[in-house]
């Protein structure tokens, strides 16, 4: 949305409101582009933190598969006393 400088000082708590909200507002001086106001995005606070990092393992929790694992995947490669063959 493209505003004046003039109509915005009129409209200043109708325009933050709207930003809030996402849009994204232009204030315009003579046909030209000066200004945008957007809204301030909120830092993660340390409860978004924990509830992120808790998403993180239990995703991966559920993507644990049964099974050999890749520390004795090479094995082939040596004989009984650890040496290659």
């Amino acid at each position: 949305m493209h505003v004046t400088v003039t109509e915005a000082k009129a409209k200043l708590t109708e325009l933050v409101r709207r930003a809030e909200e996402g849009e994204e507002i232009v204030l315009t001086r003579h046909g030209h582009e000066i200004v945008r106001l957007v809204a301030v995005k909120r830092a993660a606070g340390v409860q978004d933190r924990r509830s992120i990092i808790a998403h993180v393992r239990a995703s991966a929790a559920r993507r644990d598969r049964a099974g050999e694992t890749a520390a004795r995947s090479q094995d082939f490669l040596y004989d009984d006393a650890g040496l290659p063959l």
